[in-house]
C-alpha cells in the first residue's frame, strides 16, 4: 500500500486498528513511534545494482494501556513528517515488534489495517540457477547403485 492509499483509508475511520496476516491484533494502546523514508541502495546476488524506498513507520505498545491513538492524530503525525522530510508516496513498511523486530506491508480490509508478513527472495534467480520448483530436480533420488543421484555439477544441489 502506498502512502497516499494508507492516508485515503485513514480518512474514512472513527478508530485506528492493525492487525497481523495472521488475524492476531495489534494491541489497541500501540503508538507510533517513527515514521520516515527508509531507503536501502544494495547489490543483489546477480550484480545488478538496486534501491528501495519506503514510508515506514513503527508501531510500539507499552503498559499506558488508556493509550489510543486516533486517526485524526496519526494524520497529523504524517503532516508534522512531511513538513520536515519529503514524504514519497512510495509503498509502506511496518516494524512491529515479535520474536524481533518484524518487517511488514500493509494492506486494509474493511475497517483495519492488516499488517503482511514479508518473504526474503532471490532477485537474480536466471543468473544463480535458480530453477523453478516445476522443474526442479528430485534431490532424494537415487541412482541404481543406492547412492544419492545429487552429484556435484548436476544442477540438483
Amino acid at each position: 500500500m502506498k502512502l497516499s492509499q494508507f492516508v485515503s483509508y485513514l480518512n474514512q475511520l472513527d478508530t485506528l486498528s492493525f492487525r497481523l496476516d495472521s488475524g492476531i491484533m495489534v494491541p489497541a494502546h500501540f503508538h507510533i513511534t517513527e515514521l520516515g523514508i527508509t531507503s536501502k541502495t544494495y547489490i543483489d546476488c546477480g550484480g545488478t545494482l538496486r534501491e528501495d524506498r519506503f514510508v515506514s513507520f513503527q508501531l510500539w505498545s507499552d503498559h499506558d494501556t488508556e493509550h489510543r491513538l486516533s486517526p485524526s492524530k496519526a494524520m497529523s503525525i504524517i503532516t508534522a513528517a512531511a513538513q520536515k522530510i519529503q514524504l514519497l508516496d512510495v509503498d509502506m513498511e511496518v516494524e512491529y515488534q515479535s520474536d524481533t523486530v518484524g518487517k511488514y506491508a500493509l494492506s486494509f480490509d474493511k475497517d483495519c489495517f492488516i499488517l503482511e508478513s514479508k518473504q526474503t527472495a532471490c532477485l537474480a534467480e536466471d543468473q544463480c540457477g535458480i530453477v523453478p520448483q516445476s522443474e526442479s530436480v528430485n534431490t532424494d533420488s537415487e541412482d541404481n547403485s543406492g547412492n544419492s543421484a545429487c552429484a556435484p555439477g548436476s544442477g540438483c544441489c
